[in-house]
């Protein structure tokens, strides 16, 4: 592999393997060696191993984002290979954290892969996001997406949280850390609100291939420090349409999260 920072790679301590393998991230001048060996070094928890978290636990994996842990209680079912493309037809029945790190080895063994087949409680939630540096949340569910965002909060923990119903997704980058808003600024009546999962309403498999991505996309952004808006900006894109359309969230004073928000970290 030719690239004009050679040395700066070498210097990164990267293996032959590894140039070979990320290559066309060194080459890019907004990644390079500093930014893969920050991916390399970076740890992240991803909430959901389904629709969402299947796609954005390959990009992850292939891109090099050295520590991935996996949490989900949930076992393949014949259903969720409509649009779950990690598992195969072999993994029905298995648990999703077992079959997810079992395929993910075999695309990059040189990324660190922590399974946890147990669902995602404040308890379990408390124990867990300390030791990594960001969160993704791909669950389907208001309960457990209030329980994600009120543990990063706590820990001073970035968040990715996408959510994907019907033709239609959303995206968001919560940073309460830095001052900025979380979920419940978001829906702060999503306690007392029911919405219905894809098995009640459906889903396009496509739409949740296109909305994990692009949570790997924000968390790349985070890990390597790429330039870009510091805002809160929450995104929803419509398949249907074909568009695109965001809005700026500011933090709610009146969201009890807040309050008792601990140290940032």
């Amino acid at each position: 592999m030719k690239v004009s920072n050679y040395h700066h790679v070498m210097d990164m301590n990267f293996s032959d393997q590894e140039l070979e393998r990320y290559s066309r991230h060194i080459l890019l001048p907004q990644v390079g060696a500093t930014g893969q060996a920050r991916l390399r070094k970076a740890a992240v928890l991803v909430v959901g191993a389904g629709g969402l978290g299947a796609p954005l636990l390959q990009q992850l994996t292939a891109s090099g984002v050295g520590h991935i842990g996996i949490i989900d209680h949930d076992q393949v079912d014949l259903s969720n290979l409509q649009r779950q493309i990690l598992y195969g037809t072999d993994d029905i029945g298995r648990p999703k954290v077992e079959a997810a790190a079992a395929r993910l080895a075999a695309l990059n063994p040189l990324v660190e892969l922590r399974p946890y087949p147990m669902r995602a409680t404040e308890t379990t939630l408390d124990e867990l996001v300390p030791h990594y540096d960001l969160v993704c949340d791909g669950t389907d569910n208001f309960a457990t997406r209030l329980a994600v965002s009120d543990a990063c909060v706590r820990h001073g923990r970035t968040l990715v949280s996408a959510a994907v119903q019907g033709f239609s997704g959303q995206l968001a980058v919560f940073r309460p850390q830095k001052g900025g808003p979380c979920y419940r600024c978001l829906f702060p009546d999503a306690e007392r609100t029911s919405a219905p999962n894809c098995g009640e309403a459906g889903v396009l498999g496509a739409a949740t291939g296109v909305m994990g991505s692009l949570m790997a996309v924000e968390v790349m952004r985070e890990i390597i420090g790429l330039e870009g808006r510091d805002e809160t900006r929450v995104s929803m894109w419509d398949a249907l349409s074909g568009t695109l359309q965001s809005f700026v969230l500011h933090r709610d004073p009146a969201c009890p999260a807040h309050h008792e928000e601990g140290p940032s970290a």
